[in-house]
């Protein structure tokens, strides 16, 4: 009798056991499945230079996503993949790309003209406007009509102010006339030199100082980090600081890209890319005095220009309404703005 407990004892035990052993295994299981997933892949692609803030921002996004274990993310800058818009186009058809456009070329290639008032000429001039913008209901009616076509407005990183750098000295609009000047190949641009009365030439930026150099163009609008950072300060010595859009790098993906994350990782790829987009809008707020002095170090001469002057030669733009926007459209943004 005494036996047959021991046995039976022994017998729980070994069940007891053994059970405990299966639930580790399991766990075991499970864990090695998922350190076993195959890792999300993505390329942050993008024009600048590696020194802007903006190249920096997707190099410290790209670092953070990979040190979760679960992101396979690169960085390619100085235009290696292509042009901005054809890298959203790219982007829009599944590519695993992750693209910092803005909102004028947004506008053009979506055909969604109300988003040119983030970047419309003296408009959008408080930096800190960018902070409270994806809070906005107007900015999630935008980001429904870009995933409606396949892509995701992620975040909206202020870029710098844009002014005219020239291999003549620029001190009052009438200094533009005639003028060959890169710009924006989109409504924007044509419409800010429709009324500066420049020649709009929208080149891709990698071929901007070729033509400096070889004096197919006359000059360029450009932030100072991106000037800097490409060298324009060895042909073109003049810069006059008209400060006439308010930059953002508005980055995009797929919209499939992120449908086809698990949920965790979605969040954590969001999170990642908006609150580093804050930080170095700050950064790049930060560093435009250092770029200024760096490009008088250069040589450059920096004309301090009548803003109003540019400003008045612009209001035609929105009496005639070139870029298209809705009624009441600056009211309501800056109502949602707080400004």
């Amino acid at each position: 009798m005494r036996m047959t407990k021991m046995l039976l004892c022994c017998a729980i035990a070994v069940l007891v056991a053994t059970g405990s052993m299966l639930s580790c295994k399991k766990k075991s299981d499970q864990a090695d499945s998922v350190r076993g997933a195959a890792k999300i892949v993505v390329t942050f692609a993008g024009t600048e230079a590696a020194t802007t803030g903006q190249s920096r921002m997707m190099q410290e996004v790209a670092d953070k996503l990979n040190a979760t274990g679960r992101f396979d993310a690169s960085v390619q800058v100085n235009g290696a993949l292509g042009a901005t818009d054809d890298l959203v186009a790219q982007a829009r058809s599944g590519v695993p790309l992750v693209v910092p456009s803005d909102p004028g070329r947004l506008a053009s290639q979506f055909n969604i003209p109300d988003l040119n008032i983030l970047m419309a000429p003296y408009v959008l001039t408080d930096i800190s406007a960018l902070q409270k913008l994806p809070g906005t209901a107007i900015f999630k009616e935008w980001q429904n009509q870009l995933e409606a076509q396949g892509i995701t407005f992620v975040a909206d990183m202020y870029n710098g102010f844009r002014s005219f750098y020239t291999l003549t000295p620029v001190a009052k609009v009438t200094d533009l006339k005639g003028l060959r000047i890169r710009g924006f190949g989109n409504n924007i641009g044509n419409a800010l030199a429709k009324y500066l009365g420049f020649a709009n030439i929208g080149i891709p930026w990698g071929e901007v100082l070729p033509g400096l150099q070889q004096k197919t163009l006359d000059g360029c609008e450009v932030q100072v980090a991106t000037a800097y950072g490409s060298a324009i300060f060895d042909v073109a010595k003049n810069l006059a600081l008209t400060k006439h859009y308010m930059l953002q790098s508005s980055f995009v993906c797929s919209t499939k890209l992120l449908s086809d994350m698990p949920e965790a990782d979605r969040k954590v790829f969001l999170d990642t890319i908006q609150e580093t987009a804050r930080k170095y809008g700050d950064i790049v707020a930060l560093e435009e005095s250092t770029f200024y002095q760096q490009m008088k170090d250069k040589g450059v001469t920096i004309t301090e220009v009548n803003i109003s002057d540019f400003e008045n030669a612009i209001a035609p733009l929105y009496t005639n309404n070139d870029l298209g926007l809705s009624p009441g459209l600056k009211d309501r943004l800056f109502k949602e703005l707080g400004l």
